[in-house]
Order: structure tokens, then sequence, then C-alpha cells
């Protein structure tokens, strides 16, 4: 039996290089170390290639950060296939920011590309297209859409920035902070963190549902009252 060269010579086969791939590896760099520090060069270097052969799959660094944010929009569940409205967003809602909490440094780039892909299109399609369907008025989805997304950024940044990634650390910064200063000169805010952060199982994350919670019963309550009947089915009028 004969056996190629690469074979032979102990070689693994080298795998071709394309956009997809590419696009991946970026995420992964940007993942490790932010998109800041993102070339190139240590693009082509992750990948085992010359920096100039990623130019015949990337036009250049916003055509990469494009396709990066496309990749990161595609790990977002779409809210397709849901006869609830609220759970279809709420669902998406929560899976964004689980997303996010992979790929931080994509918080800042989301909404700011002005050459999305695909994934991109196809997602703001399916939040847009689920909410018309529930009866929004064009003018209350786009309301809706901006509210969540704010919400979703917002929350994802924040928690992004704050210094304590754990509950574990969270409860030690909280005590180390609250033995720090006098009680009854800050006494709400010594009783918020000895009745509330301090208690066991606290998890700052899960703030984030009690704040979706209202955003979704508010946009419920006004979709009832601004529903408009014999419009089709499913459809308000615009």
């Amino acid at each position: 039996m004969q056996m190629s060269a690469s074979t032979a010579g102990g070689r693994a086969p080298r795998i071709p290089l394309t956009r997809e791939r590419v696009l991946h590896a970026a995420v992964a760099l940007a993942d490790a170390s932010g998109s800041e520090t993102l070339s190139m060069r240590k693009l082509g270097e992750a990948l085992g290639v010359e920096a100039m052969s990623l130019y015949n799959h990337v036009a250049n660094k916003e055509d990469l950060l494009d396709g990066m944010i496309d990749v990161v929009f595609a790990e977002i569940d779409l809210p397709t296939g849901w006869a609830d409205w609220r759970a279809a967003m709420r669902q998406r809602a929560i899976s964004a920011r689980r997303v996010l909490s992979r790929h931080g440094w994509a918080i800042g780039l989301m909404e700011s590309r002005s050459s999305p892909g695909r994934a991109t299109l196809r997602h703001h399609d399916a939040v847009i297209g689920c909410l018309r369907d529930a009866g929004f008025s064009i003018e209350l989805a786009a309301h809706a859409f901006s509210v969540l997304d704010s919400y979703i950024y917002g929350f994802a940044l924040q928690e992004r920035s704050l210094p304590f990634p754990t509950p574990e650390q969270t409860a030690g910064l909280a005590q180390d902070i609250l033995a720090s200063f006098p009680a009854d000169r800050y006494p709400h805010l010594a009783e918020l963190t000895a009745r509330h952060v301090l208690q066991p199982g606290y998890d700052y994350g899960d703030e984030f549902e009690f704040g979706l919670d209202l955003i979704l019963d508010g946009l419920e309550r006004i979709r009832k009252g601004r529903r408009v009947t014999g419009a089709g089915p499913n459809r308000a009028q615009p």
C-alpha cells in the first residue's frame, strides 16, 4: 500500500484554509486576549500560515470583525417555532447573555457593524418577525427590540466589568467592603450587603432574569393595549 509523502514523513495533511476556519480562529484569539490585540500576524501564526494568506478569505480587519460578529450571532438561539412570544424573547435574551459571557469582547461590537453577515441579519429578522406575529405594531416592535437589546448588552457589559466573577469572590469582596466603612454612616448599603449579597446562594447573575421579566411584563401590557383585531391572523396593523 502506497503512502503519501506527508504520511510517510509523519506529517498530518494540512487542513485547507477557509473563511469559516479563519473566523473561528479569530474568535478564539479574541476570547483569549480581546479583539483589540488581534492582528493578521497573530491570526496567521495561530493558523500556521503567512498573514498574507488570510487576505484570500477576508478583505481587511473590518471584514474580519464583521465575520467574527456573525459567528457570535450564529450562536444565539433564534426566536422561531415558539407559540408564546414572551417565552421566545426570554429564551433569546438568556441565550444572548450566555453567548456574550463567552465572547465578552463582542459586547461593544454587536450593533456597530455596517456590513452585517447572514447570521446577523437572520437573527434580527427572526426577532422582528416574532414580535410582529405576536401582534406588535412596527413601532412597538422597534421599541421592544431596542429596550431588550439595551438591557441585554448593558447587563452583559456590567457583569463583565464587575471585580467578582464567582459567587464566592462576590461574598469575599462584599465582606471586605462592609468591614472597611462604618455601617451607621451607610446603613442602607450595609443592610443590602448583609441581608442580600452575603446570603447563601447569592449570585449577581440572577438579577438578569428579574429585570428581563419586568421588561417583558411591561411589553405584554402595552401589546395587549395596542392589539388591533381584524388585521389578519396574528398580525397587528402597521
